[in-house]
């Protein structure tokens, strides 16, 4: 049921009490994080995409047995297990999916034939367009703010920008952490916001403490930065010794520490080589990754698994939006949402009957 004052096409879509959602981080998006989120009012998403095989239909039926609530499964096509996971989804018809390169028209066809909400992020305009010709119910954009993987548009243009591109309702990221971002997505036009780093931060979070007290003490979003010496893409990450190590690399030490990251996390996932072999080769076709990308990409999923889950701070990676520089508490998730809520109606009021805002008494 949705909030008077905070309805939206989101929340009337996906069935959530209020337009914000939690995105879904590899190792931090956990059932724990997806139900707490969407036991609050919002909407959580399930970080399938870093699931190994026999992994995603336990956590969708430990999150459906925390919550009554409607939630979703994040994946990507090119993961050894996709097959697995969009079959998952299918059985247990979550309410909504999300993705970023892929899935083809067809897989999304059997998505939207479910009943299940398609919302893929994307941070370009062509893109959003291509997504909606693809079957897309809903967008979500992510400004240059954001974490992980990220373009150079900011949020404040990449919205109106994809808003006037689209014909589909728009969920803003990149840079969100109140009631007062939510109210000016709003204003925009957008139907609600999406958070990762925010949820990252939250009691229900399954991140590392050591991990969460080293985010908490950030303070200069300039040393959250992007960088492309990780997986060959644009991603934004805490400074710390392994990125700048990463930034130094070079040629072939690059290409041997990649393999050794592959083997590792390959085996990890009780993967053989066949399969980490099928794993690259869908990698490299797929939009936006190229042959570095592909020889790249296997430093990620090691590197951040040891930065979140092991709270090795020094030679793991973290992942992050900038917002991180101004949240310095953690909360849990009810009492986020509420906060956030009650905020942006506040400042919608305000809009609405000019003169109700704070006087300024200095």
């Amino acid at each position: 049921m949705s909030v008077p004052g905070l309805e939206t096409a989101l929340t009337r879509t996906l069935g959530c009490r209020y337009p914000i959602v939690q995105t879904a981080m590899g190792w931090v998006a956990d059932p724990g994080l997806v139900a707490a989120t969407t036991n609050a009012g919002g909407f959580g998403f399930l970080a399938a995409a870093t699931m190994g095989e026999g992994e995603v239909g336990p956590a969708i039926e430990a999150v459906k047995a925390a919550t009554d609530g409607p939630f979703g499964v994040n994946f990507h096509m090119f993961q050894p297990n996709a097959d697995e996971v969009i079959e998952e989804i299918l059985k247990h018809r979550v309410a909504a999916v999300s993705y970023g390169r892929g899935p083809d028209a067809a897989t999304i066809g059997r998505f939207r034939e479910a009943g299940i909400t398609c919302m893929p992020t994307v941070g370009a305009a062509k893109h959003a367009v291509k997504a909606v010709q693809l079957g897309a119910n809903v967008i979500t954009i992510q400004g240059a703010e954001g974490g992980g993987h990220t373009g150079s548009v900011p949020t404040s243009l990449l919205l109106p920008q994809v808003l006037d591109a689209v014909d589909v309702p728009v969920v803003a990221a990149g840079g969100f952490h109140d009631g007062r971002g939510l109210a000016a997505a709003l204003a925009w036009g957008a139907s609600g916001i999406a958070m990762g780093t925010r949820f990252l931060l939250t009691e229900d979070s399954p991140v590392h403490r050591d991990t969460l007290a080293r985010y908490l003490e950030t303070g200069d979003p300039a040393v959250i930065r992007v960088t492309k010496s990780v997986d060959g893409l644009p991603q934004r990450f805490i400074e710390n010794e392994e990125l700048r190590r990463l930034d130094e690399m070079r040629g072939l030490t690059r290409l041997i520490a990649s393999l050794r990251h592959a083997h590792s996390w390959g085996r990890s996932k009780g993967m053989g080589y066949g399969q980490m072999l099928k794993t690259a080769w869908k990698s490299m076709h797929a939009d936006d990754a190229g042959f570095a990308a592909t020889v790249m990409a296997p430093n990620l999923p090691t590197l951040v698994e040891k930065g979140l889950v092991a709270g090795d701070t020094r030679h793991g990676l973290l992942p992050s939006g900038q917002v991180a520089a101004v949240i310095d508490r953690l909360e849990p998730c009810s009492a986020l949402i509420e906060r956030i809520a009650g905020e942006a109606r506040e400042r919608l009021d305000a809009l609405c009957h000019p003169g109700t805002e704070k006087e300024d008494t200095a």
